[in-house]
Formats: C-alpha cells, structure tokens, sequence
C-alpha cells in the first residue's frame, strides 16, 4: 500500500511539472495553446488550405482575393489567441482589437468594387458577400447564426458559378465547395467553442488595445508572470465621490425635514394661473436640442476630399456590354447584339436603356431610376441593389430576378406571360400585364407572407391585408 502511495505522489509531481500556467492543462496542449487556438488551426489547415490551393490554380484575380481573406483569417486567429490568454476588455479596447479584422474585410470588398469588369466577377462578388462574416467575434450573443446569414449571401453568386461552370470546369465548381465548407466548418467551430460569443480567459491580465498573445512557453518551463495590473484610479477623484455619496445619503435620511428649505409658491407667482408672467422679458428656457454632428470645415480644395466620379462607360468586352456609370442619359441604345452576349448595367441613374435584338442575359446593379426596354432574353433579367427601376419587354423573357430591390415595375408583353418572376429582399414591386385595348393592368408582387407547420413540414402562403 506505500509503494502505491509513493507512486502515486510522483505521478501527481509530474503532472504539477508539465501543467504549469494557463492553457497548459486541460486547456489546450502542452505548448501552451488554447485548445479553441488548436481547433481553428485545424480549420486553417483544413477547409482553409484546400480553397487556398484551388485558388492558386485558378489564378489571377481569384488568387489576390483569396490571399486577402487567408490575410483576414490570420489577423483572426491573432485575436483568438489574445483572448485565450486575456480577461474580457472594455468596448473602446475589444474595438481597437478588432480593427486588424475590419480593415482585412474592407480589403476584400474594395478588391471586388475595383474589378467589377473581372471575368471572375462572381467569385469576387460570393467572397466580398461573406467575408463580414469574420466579425462573428463581435456578434454576441448568436456569433453562429450571423456567419450563416453572410454564408447565404454569397449563395446567389455561387450558384451563378455552379450554372455557368457545372458541366464546363470541374474546378470551378470544386473552388465553390472549398470556399463554402470554410463557413460550414466555421459555423461547426463557434457552436462547440464560443456558442454565445467570443471566449476569453478568466485568468491572466484583462486585454488592451496594444495586446499582443504572449509566446507560448516551452514544455517543462513555467510561462512568464503575467503584466502589471492596470494603475488605481487617482485617489482624489474617488475621495470626492465618496464624500458627495455620503452627502447625499445624509439628506435623504432627514426624512419630511428634508423639504423644510424649501419656499412656498403662490399662486400669483405660477405662470399657468397668471399669464402676465409668460409676457415678462427674460431668456425662456427649453428643453435641449437635439444633438447635430458637427459640420466639416470647409477646404480650400474640395477636389481633394471628393473622390473624382467614374467615367460613364457603354462598350463591348468580349461577349459583354458594359454599361456605367450613366447620369441623366436618356437615348442608351444597344443595336449590334448577338446570342451569346450578355449586357451588365451598373450604377446608372436617371437613365434609359434600349436594347434590341437577342441577348442572353441582362444584369441590373445599383441602379436608380433607370428605364430598361428589350426585345428577346434567351436567359435571365436579374436586378440587383436597385430603386425605382422600370423594366419593359418588348418579345421574351424565360426568369427575371429581383433581389436587394425597392421599386420595380416590370411590363411584360403578350408573347412573355409565362414568364418567372423570383423576388428576395425587395419592396414594391408590380407586374404589369397588356390588356386588349393596349393598357396595362397593374397587379402588386406579394411581400408578406405566413408559414404554419401543418404537423410534417413547414407550408408557406401569401397572407392578404385587409384594408
């Protein structure tokens, strides 16, 4: 029985020697590593590594892109290690913190803003989509939903990439799954390890804005004390409010004897009961003013703070029309068209565009106040970030697509009555359809909507407001 008890003293003493320090023991391995650190260094060199690797076989402008994300992740995983080995900062600190992550994301989406003529357009657009999914470290208490809702808007680019590319380039559709099973995997990880939000230490010093991950200690060797604790606050600042506190508390314990100073008012001197007082000179006095962000100082040379406006753009680039930046252009016309050509129109603004012939798809993005007509569209008509855009046919049209939209009338002629119209995250939108005598009858596109489980599934009907 000692022999066993002396064993079992050397074992505990070589446990105490290899479980030093926090995130040692139990916390992660024996380099020191948080164990939530580990399971997103599996995430790096896993989902991560693959779209990385297509990446670069795809090249280009893919594989910048990829690299700014790969940049963005990093810089993510960096805060997780801050807080595996920090207390929990204040607001103004965790912001400084998550500025590395933010301006990654801003990176990205600039990327895709300064290459919308990119033959690899949707890719850009499902990365730039997604991408603020990064900042699930700020989205307490639901960081995993929110990485679902920025993984869903990348879903209407990738699915273009998937149709265009399914029986064409098998690597193509392989970059979409890479890049996908990121999220899906991410979406895996905060569920198992920052359910409700980002986790932090309950030990070590609390996190400020220059924290930096402490290097992991080697085995066998007890990690470093942790820094200094923050400075008290002065003395006399907290000597003052104690002694206001004491002040205060002393009054309200006088009880009734606390209103014996104060003065009776009559009623000649209530301004409601003797109006001559209102009429009496003397400031009056309001309430406050509702706050106003301060004006910005004029510049002697506007040109420097305005960024300069693109130029308006109406070309062919290989198979298709570029169309931009148009203001107050009321004659677009697009005559020399062919089957296999498509017609992107981005940022037009008080405009009209006609489009003659046959063409095989049409795309309208940011865009307000433009008037498209067209005769024939052997694909789709999607509109995209739009306002107040009027879309006519002319011949027909199989699908048009409204997403992100608010304001779209869409005319259709007799030969395209059974076309579909798909709508996501749009407002006011209608349906015109011609009558006999050459007019149109207006009909709106249901935007509210009842689901109801009927006991096996989920059954989705318009809901009819009375008014």
């Amino acid at each position: 029985m000692e022999r066993l008890v002396e064993r079992l003293e050397k074992a505990v003493e070589r446990l105490e020697t290899v479980c030093q320090g926090p995130g040692m023991c139990g916390e992660g391995s024996s380099k020191g590593v948080a164990q939530y650190v580990q399971a997103f260094d599996a995430l790096l060199s896993g989902p991560v590594a693959e779209y990385m690797k297509i990446s670069k076989e795809v090249g280009g402008d893919v594989q910048k892109h990829a690299e700014m994300v790969h940049a963005g992740l990093m810089s993510e995983r960096a805060l997780l290690v801050v807080a595996s080995q920090h207390q929990q900062p204040a607001e103004n600190a965790f912001s400084a913190l998550l500025k590395p992550i933010s301006e990654q994301i801003q990176a990205v989406q600039n990327f895709r803003e300064k290459n919308r003529g990119s033959k690899m357009f949707n890719h850009l657009s499902a990365v730039s989509e997604s991408i603020p999914a990064l900042g699930w470290v700020a989205m307490a208490p639901k960081p995993g939903p929110y990485v679902k809702e920025m993984t869903d808007a990348a879903m209407f680019y990738t699915n273009r990439i998937l149709k265009e590319y399914k029986d064409v380039d098998k690597k193509q559709v392989d970059w979409v799954k890479a890049y996908l099973s990121i999220w899906t995997e991410l979406q895996a990880y905060i569920k198992e390890y920052h359910t409700i939000g980002l986790t932090w230490s309950k030990t070590g010093p609390v996190a400020t804005e220059g924290a930096k991950a402490a290097p992991a200690a080697p085995a066998g060797v007890a990690p470093p004390p942790p820094g200094p604790p923050p400075p008290p606050a002065p003395v006399s600042s907290s000597t003052d409010d104690s002694a206001s506190r004491s002040a205060l508390f002393a009054q309200i314990n006088r009880g009734e004897g606390i209103t014996s100073g104060l003065r009776h008012v009559s009623d000649d001197m209530k301004t409601h009961k003797n109006p001559a007082l209102k009429n009496q000179g003397g400031p009056v006095r309001s309430g406050p003013k509702p706050f106003t962000a301060p004006k910005p100082a004029c510049n002697a040379n506007p040109s420097q703070t305005t960024s300069p406006k693109a130029p308006p753009l109406l070309e062919l680039e290989g198979k298709k029309w570029r169309v931009e930046n148009q203001e107050n252009a009321t004659n677009l016309v697009i005559s020399d068209t062919e089957l296999k050509q498509v017609a992107y129109v981005f940022k037009c603004t008080n405009s009209t565009l006609q489009i003659k012939g046959k063409i095989n798809s049409i795309t309208l993005d940011n865009c307000k106040k433009l008037g498209l007509v067209f005769d024939d569209v052997v694909g789709i008509v999607e509109i995209i970030n739009s306002r107040d855009v009027k879309v006519q046919v002319m011949g027909k049209v199989p699908t048009i697509s409204i997403n992100k939209t608010d304001g779209c009338h869409v005319y259709l002629s007799q030969s395209s009555l059974d076309c579909e119209i798909v709508s996501a995250k749009s407002s006011e939108m209608n349906v015109l359809i011609p009558t006999e005598g050459g007019d149109f009858t207006e009909f709106p596109v249901p935007e509210q909507f009842k689901t109801v489980w009927n006991g096996q599934k989920l059954v989705t009907t318009v809901t009819e407001i009375a008014g």
